[in-house]
């Protein structure tokens, strides 16, 4: 059902699962990790990881420890460790990780900023900026 290489979560860990054929408008507060095939809407709390699948669509406010999209996500996202877009992801919003992998092919826009290491729920303030790989100034949209 789910691969390991895919996500980096193996399926016997995933205890939440907005299938495919699912659309869910509101809140969910969780201790253990989700995975998003369907359309969510509102706000997400985990206190473990978040997976939005390849036909996964989310329009929502997410905090998670670690955050992976590889459909398409809308909105404000913290991840209290590391965000990961997946070359199929396409991302629009808010990001704030303290830690960031982007695949090759990932669409992201929007403002990106850094947790600070040494102080735990603060982000850098020099890094929020939007991110342009080519390094010829600020964009506010980067195809990588």
């Amino acid at each position: 059902m789910f691969k390991k290489e895919e996500s980096g979560l193996s399926s016997d860990k995933v205890n939440t699962v907005i299938g495919k054929n699912t659309e869910f408008n509101g809140i969910i507060n969780s201790k253990d990790v989700i995975r998003i095939d369907g359309k969510v809407e509102g706000n997400i709390t985990t206190q473990n990881n978040v997976f939005v699948g390849e036909d996964g669509h989310v329009n929502a406010e997410i905090k998670a420890k670690n955050i992976t999209v590889a459909g398409h996500f809308e909105g404000t996202l913290e991840a209290s460790e590391i965000f990961e877009i997946k070359r199929t992801g396409k991302v629009i919003g808010t990001f704030i990780a303290k830690s960031y992998l982007v695949e090759e092919g990932a669409v992201i826009s929007g403002n990106i900023d850094m947790l600070d290491k040494e102080k735990p729920g603060k982000a850098l303030k020099e890094v929020g900026k939007n991110f342009d790989p080519a390094g010829s100034g600020l964009k506010d949209t980067a195809k990588l």
